[in-house]
């Protein structure tokens, strides 16, 4: 009787666990490497690019202003973006639409030409601390080398629960995370729904899990004083676009589905969501793309709730909605890939 041919040692390694268990030590370790490096990257040493800023009033010397910009360009390193305003009124209003980040106003006695006092910038805790920070740290400097005195007020201060305006990047990233964490235990310990009963699911603890951490931030530990029910609704749909993001790389790769999704939603779109960093001061293209990533949309929604509230902007909704819609339609539309399902 002639002997069947044996496996070769590839071939039996292959077909065993502990291929896919050294592919993971070598994926783990890349991971935690991007990881530490994404986030040093964009958070360790924040440098400004642009600044918008908003310019009101008419200046006794425009001398004086060209050389306090320039200094101030100088000192930071970065270029100040100037919007005109006819009034200071104006250019508040452009401060909590989150056009401009501060506000340079020389105020004139009307008919005089004369100065009603030192100049004032005015800076933003609420748009941004760290670049209110940056400039209210620079400004005075700049003033006093050019012999013109600036005074600094912060027009919206962060809340005393949150000095350094980091709790809304804390609840966006639990609400991130939790959401494809949920989904992953969905797709391992809940295999045999289908994708309506799945989707359905995924909505109801996104539900659960926003009202959850809202009621912990402001009820719990009075760190933030949310406009409830928005902050709620903005963290449920972050949660749902997140798990469904894991569905839908869950259906197109399968087992391998948490690189992509860790990828997009922690490697990159965390640190650029302008949530600890402000996005005048990460790398541009990091300013740039966090916007349109969920984690950005997330940060970007809650921020203008709690601070800005009579100024929502759809952009970040939008964005949620499309990576939710796209995430959905890819689910459905490839079912027949989805492992598990009755």
């Amino acid at each position: 009787m002639e002997e069947r041919a044996q496996p070769s040692h590839w071939t039996a390694f292959r077909t065993s666990p502990f291929f896919p268990a050294c592919v993971l030590v070598i994926l783990i370790a890349a991971a935690a490497g991007l990881f530490a490096g994404s986030y040093t990257y964009a958070m360790a040493n924040p440098t400004p690019r642009n600044i918008p800023t908003a310019v009101t009033g008419v200046p006794p010397s425009e001398v004086k202003r060209a050389e306090f910009i320039a200094g101030m360009e100088r000192a930071l390193g970065a270029s100040l973006q100037l919007h005109h305003y006819d009034s200071f009124a104006a250019a508040k209003g452009a401060v909590e639409a989150q056009k401009v980040f501060a506000i340079l106003d020389e105020p004139v006695r009307p008919g005089s030409g004369a100065t009603t006092g030192a100049p004032r910038l005015y800076v933003s805790s609420a748009s941004g601390a760290s670049v209110a920070q940056l400039l209210a740290e620079t400004a005075p400097r700049v003033g006093s080398a050019i012999g013109q005195p600036v005074t600094v007020r912060d027009i919206t201060a962060l809340q005393k629960g949150d000095p350094r305006g980091l709790a809304i990047f804390y609840i966006s990233l639990a609400a991130v995370i939790l959401g494809f964490v949920g989904a992953i235990q969905l797709s391992v310990n809940a295999r045999e729904l289908n994708p309506a009963e799945r989707i359905g699911f995924i909505a109801a603890y996104s539900l659960l899990g926003g009202f959850s951490i809202a009621a912990v931030v402001d009820w719990g530990l009075g760190a933030l004083d949310l406009p409830f029910a928005e902050s709620w609704l903005i963290l449920a749909f972050t949660l749902f676009t997140s798990g469904m993001v894991f569905t839908m790389f869950n259906t197109l790769v399968g087992r391998w589905a948490m690189l992509p999704t860790w990828g997009l939603m922690v490697l990159l779109g965390n640190p650029s969501s302008g949530g600890a960093v402000s996005w005048p001061l990460l790398p541009s293209l990091l300013g740039r793309i966090g916007r349109w990533l969920p984690p950005g949309a997330s940060v970007n929604a809650q921020h203008t709730a709690v601070y800005f509230g009579g100024h929502q902007h759809a952009f970040p909704f939008a964005v949620l909605a499309g990576w939710a819609a796209l995430s959905t339609a890819v689910f459905v539309g490839w079912r027949h890939r989805h492992p598990g399902g009755r």
